[in-house]
């Protein structure tokens, strides 16, 4: 069942907010009385979904991970996700935007990393996150739960070719700026306005040889300390909120 479940206060209100019709049954910890819980209760019973007081142990036989008292029951036929975009999608919006932020994901394996970029890149404003369909965590409760909704709201858009997209975004003007500890060019050289996408390489070996290929630019996080590299999420969220007051700057 865990692959048909959202959990937690967050990920579950979001999903009720947006996609009601896909929620079969929403479980909440019995006893638990707050303000989060009762707009959780309040919104499923506007949207018709079915309510269900269950104790400790049933509500921890439902999911494995941190589900802060809630757990929403999925339908097996819902869509993954309403803001899942295809690459064709992708590229019409890209010609929409006058100056499009993309977050790219190069080999992200790990579903907390993955779910944190999804709400660091939210926050930051970025029109579409990337990644490559292999060699990836895809969208899945855990995802869900550390993005905070997120999961929810930013489009997010799943590669078969990582290399040809990125040309493919250089074609429509898009620069590629990606990540590289090994560079002596610091972000805060580095121009970040403009049409824009940047890419976080994997959590162990960074960047494929095919993605740092297609970078027009490869810049690092300046580290004072004796810790030579980031969490990528951390780093993530470095990267995109420089690329944001860079670009706010530019619009005085």
């Amino acid at each position: 069942m865990s692959n048909q479940t959202t959990y937690g206060i967050h990920a579950v209100k979001e999903l009720l907010e947006r996609r009601p019709s896909d929620v079969e049954e929403v479980f909440v910890l019995s006893g638990r009385i707050d303000k989060r819980m009762d707009e959780i209760a309040s919104l499923a019973e506007r949207q018709g979904v079915l309510i269900s007081a269950v104790d400790k142990k049933q509500i921890d036989n439902l999911v494995s991970g941190k589900h802060q008292g809630v757990v929403a029951i999925v339908k097996s036929n819902a869509t993954q996700s309403d803001n899942s975009m295809n690459e064709q999608q992708l590229y019409d919006l890209i010609r929409q935007i006058d100056a499009p932020l993309l977050l790219v994901l190069d080999g992200v394996t790990d579903p907390h990393n993955l779910g944190a970029c999804l709400r660091t890149a939210d926050a930051a404003g970025v029109n579409a996150v990337i990644i490559p369909k292999d060699k990836s965590a895809g969208l899945n409760p855990t995802v869900r739960k550390v993005a905070s909704g997120a999961a929810e709201l930013i489009p997010l858009v799943t590669v078969t070719n990582l290399a040809r997209a990125l040309e493919k975004l250089k074609a429509l003007g898009v620069w590629i700026v990606g990540t590289d500890d090994g560079t002596t060019s610091s972000i805060f050289q580095q121009e970040l306005t403009g049409p824009l996408a940047i890419i976080m390489g994997s959590e162990g070996t960074g960047l494929r040889r095919l993605t740092r290929e297609k970078c027009d630019y490869l810049v690092s996080i300046p580290m004072a300390g004796k810790i030579s590299s980031l969490n990528v999420s951390v780093a993530t969220g470095v990267m995109l909120f420089e690329a944001v007051r860079q670009r706010a700057g530019s619009q005085k």
